[in-house]
């Protein structure tokens, strides 16, 4: 492995980890921009951009993008976040430049009005999509609730109002304000020279805008909410709940994350024994997120209606006793396995090492190996789990809940 880093004149920053033991290169551009970037008169402008970015601009239309994307053989997509959104591919080698090529279409498209108008209609397809399922919507309703106030409680996908009003005016203008290649990272993982790809990218990316854009990162501040979404077509309740938990920026993100392993994992977790395995619930688990400036512990729980509160109230008594009790060396140890084994098989691939590389520059610019994050996960400790107890114990703040239930009952 060796990590290279180049900053081009107009402010693009590239990040390369080289590897020439694998068969294939990975590329991606991490946009720090998403839906915590949007007001309420542009919101889902992030995603529906997203969309708009694949079709094309004066040099290579949509037809000609997804073609050639083919024609190369390029596991290629993008993804929209609250925070970034990501346009990547994975190639063979020798059509990196090719795949360059397109992806720095994708940073300067057209942004047509007949594509724009058709796109639309795509857009809020997948709205009402989306709101078929419940654990989405709950997701929604739940950032929205914990964030009141707060970018992070901006929808990704918009609203059906908010996409409706957009124009394409509004759409260029975010585009142009938040797609300044200062704004940008490339990042690139695999089987390549740094030399050759520096050309590559110095004659494909030199045209993106210089600038740079700012973030604003205020402290959240969440107050004791619920909500119920009713949906009486629903046969189970789903319930999601949200409690505050680490920054992206804080060393004890570690520790947090192997603390949901033990708490919350899908299978093998505590949460997963006392409800899962005896019946009690389809599903129950604590995940740990990380954002700009914020982080959160997050449960997802699905049960039939009737018994969500006494289903609530068992998932509670399990952070009760962690929060006083803490955990076992063994289970930490268990954790550390089952992380360190992600690590890993993430790793061995360019294409799954692209979003940790990519990540880690862009919420804290660092680089950090395969092996440095292993070295990170085995040094956690019982004392670290302990401290991360005291200052981010799991309480939940903010509740959730969608399905036939209109109300919960006392659930403390």
């Amino acid at each position: 492995m060796n990590f290279k880093q180049h900053t081009l004149p107009n402010g693009l920053q590239v990040i390369a980890e080289l590897n020439p033991s694998v068969l294939s290169v990975a590329a991606g551009f991490f946009v720090r921009t998403g839906s915590r970037d949007e007001t309420d008169a542009v919101s889902g402008v992030s995603h529906f951009l997203e969309h708009m970015a694949f079709k094309g601009n004066d040099r290579y239309s949509a037809d000609d993008v997804n073609r050639i994307f083919d024609e190369v053989g390029a596991n290629y997509n993008a993804s929209t976040g609250e925070e970034v959104t990501m346009y990547y591919a994975a190639v063979l080698p020798e059509y990196l430049d090719t795949t360059m090529d397109l992806l720095s279409v994708l940073m300067q498209p057209s942004l047509g009005q007949d594509d724009f108008d058709m796109e639309k209609q795509v857009i809020l397809e997948e709205i009402g999509m989306y709101d078929d399922h419940p654990s989405f919507t709950a997701y929604d309703n739940i950032m929205a609730t914990h964030f009141s106030g707060h970018p992070l409680g901006q929808s990704i996908l918009g609203t059906n109002e908010s996409i409706t009003e957009l124009n394409r005016d509004q759409m260029h203008t975010y585009h142009a304000d938040r797609y300044k290649a200062g704004n940008i990272t490339l990042a690139v993982a695999g089987n390549t020279d740094f030399d050759s790809l520096l050309e590559i990218v110095e004659r494909h990316c030199s045209s993106i805008p210089a600038g740079s854009c700012d973030r604003a990162l205020p402290d959240a501040q969440p107050q004791p909410q619920v909500r119920m979404v009713s949906r009486d077509g629903s046969v189970q309740q789903h319930i999601m709940q949200m409690g505050v938990a680490p920054r992206g920026t804080d060393d004890l993100r570690f520790a947090a994350e192997l603390l949901a392993v033990v708490v919350g994992d899908d299978s093998g977790s505590r949460l997963f024994w006392d409800l899962v395995d005896p019946g009690h619930v389809e599903s129950a688990d604590l995940g740990y997120n990380e954002y700009d400036g914020a982080g959160t512990w997050m449960t997802y729980l699905s049960c039939m209606p009737n018994d969500v509160e006494e289903n609530i109230r068992r998932m509670k008594r399990v952070f009760d006793d962690v929060n006083s009790e803490g955990i076992r060396a063994e289970e930490l140890e268990q954790a550390k396995n089952k992380v360190a084994s992600r690590i890993v098989l993430r790793g061995e691939r360019p294409m799954g090492r692209l979003s940790s590389l990519g990540g880690n520059w862009v919420y804290r610019g660092q680089y950090r190996s395969v092996a440095d994050d292993l070295a990170t996960v085995r040094a956690i400790t019982m004392d670290d789990i302990r401290e991360l107890l005291d200052k981010y114990p799991i309480e939940m703040i903010t509740t959730v809940g969608v399905g036939p239930r209109d109300s919960l009952q006392d659930i403390n």
